[in-house]
């Protein structure tokens, strides 16, 4: 959200008019409004969600589409998309956020919009349609369980930390190996998914570059998540 913020007002010239205000109403949190820009362009106010997400292609139980699940199975991208249109962006439509929106002198944005950036990570060394909410240029990985991971070359690999999800990640130091293997130990001894990026040197800059990115998950996701 701090990027977002970023990007809309220092980058693009949006004036930022509120951003993570809860929505209460029945004695209960309702939701929250994560941004309201003002367009520079319009003069219109505009409600903005925004969600950064990382998903895996899986096989569905019925066989025919594939199911994109986070790394932590109980999210999946089907869901997410229904909740961010369905409720998330029609939060402005209620009346309590009207009311809250009132007592702080804001009209209600007749506009709203869900912005979702992140990687979709397709199976290793199999061919997988693209989710049809997903932009043609997405960014892209990919995953594999541990108990293949002999057949990939992981000496370059990196276990990136969450905070370094966003990518792509590089370096001016050579990958060393003691990192990968302890963090695939931890897979097998914790049965968590960690993520990796798979470097390559870069000749005109100097840096060790991300040239693909690998999720190794646990024998038993997406079951046991």
């Amino acid at each position: 959200e701090r990027l977002y913020d970023c990007l809309m007002t220092e980058l693009l010239g949006w004036e930022k008019v509120i951003n993570n205000l809860p929505i209460r109403g029945q004695g209960r949190t309702l939701g929250e409004l994560d941004f309201i820009f003002r367009n520079p362009d319009t003069g219109e106010l505009e409600h903005h969600e925004i969600a950064v997400k990382f998903y895996l292609g899986h096989p569905a139980p019925d066989g025919i589409e594939p199911l994109w699940y986070g790394p932590n199975a109980r999210d999946r991208l089907d869901l997410k998309t229904r909740h961010l249109r369905e409720h998330q962006s029609r939060l402005t439509h209620r009346p309590e956020t009207t009311e809250a929106l009132r007592a702080l002198g804001i009209d209600t944005p007749r506009t709203a919009r869900v912005i979702m950036p992140g990687y979709l990570f397709y199976p290793w060394q199999e061919d997988y349609p693209a989710p049809v909410q997903a932009s043609p240029d997405h960014l892209r990985g990919h995953w594999l369980y541990l108990e293949d991971i002999e057949q990939v070359d992981t000496r370059h690999w990196v276990p990136l930390k969450k905070t370094h999800w966003l990518g792509p990640w590089m370096q001016t130091s050579t990958p060393g190996v003691e990192a990968t293997q302890a963090t695939l130990a931890q897979i097998h001894e914790r049965a968590t998914p960690r993520l990796f990026s798979a470097l390559a040197p870069d000749p005109e800059s100097g840096y060790w570059v991300e040239r693909d990115r690998f999720f190794v998950m646990p024998s038993a996701w997406p079951d046991r998540a």
